[in-house]
């Protein structure tokens, strides 16, 4: 399953963002935080602890099952009470979530984490990252796997020359993609993709911030 994958920040940039604000409500995410252990109900309680103990009053302190969810507003309404005691929402979520939630209170919404990258759970606690979101997608000439996300160099037009017995010369425990791409054509018998060269990369595929508006019947 694809995730946002975050980190938490520096508890001394957290304070330095709730510079001002004494009364902070209290907010994590059942879904991609409490996987990545980020925002889940244990550092909820964690965080709530360690702003209690720097003189903050947590009102309320919640896990929503989706923070980037809109129903996030039905969360905000089982604990009205607890908002309208808050100068602000510190939110254990990823940048969707706070987006998400600045939307739906009428109070500052401050990010407790940092959000790294879309990835997927390769592994009990590892994530890898699977997708850039480029807007031009090679997935259909590389065997399924992407050379941007899976290739330290972000290569295209691989292997460089530093492969090595199927390893990653920048990361000696980490398989070279374009190995990998490789073996999969192969086992697919379409060696012959490999011999296609692709220009280079316009990262400007879809102008920023990304729109798409699908017509209507």
């Amino acid at each position: 399953m694809i995730r946002s994958i975050t980190k938490q920040k520096p508890f001394e940039e957290v304070l330095e963002l709730l510079s001002g604000l004494d009364r902070i409500f209290l907010a994590g995410c059942g879904t991609c935080t409490t996987l990545c252990r980020t925002g889940g109900m244990p550092e909820v309680l964690e965080m709530a602890s360690k702003l209690g103990e720097k003189g903050k009053i947590v009102t309320g302190q919640m896990v929503i099952p989706v923070a980037c969810d809109e129903l996030t507003h039905e969360a905000v309404e089982d604990h009205k009470q607890a908002f309208s005691e808050a100068e602000a929402v510190l939110m254990m979520s990823c940048a969707y979530g706070v987006q998400t939630m600045s939307k739906q209170v009428g109070l500052p919404a401050i990010p407790a984490l940092d959000t790294l990258f879309v990835g997927k759970e390769m592994g009990l606690g590892r994530f890898d990252e699977v997708c850039t979101q480029c807007g031009s997608c090679v997935l259909g000439l590389t065997g399924g796997i992407c050379p941007v996300t899976a290739c330290h160099k972000g290569l295209l037009n691989g292997p460089c020359g530093g492969t090595n017995n199927g390893k990653c010369e920048i990361d000696s425990d980490k398989d070279c993609a374009w190995t990998l791409i490789y073996l999969k054509l192969k086992e697919q018998g379409k060696l012959d993709l490999m011999r296609k060269y692709h220009d280079l990369r316009n990262h400007n595929v879809e102008p920023k911030p990304g729109k798409i508006r699908l017509p209507l019947e």
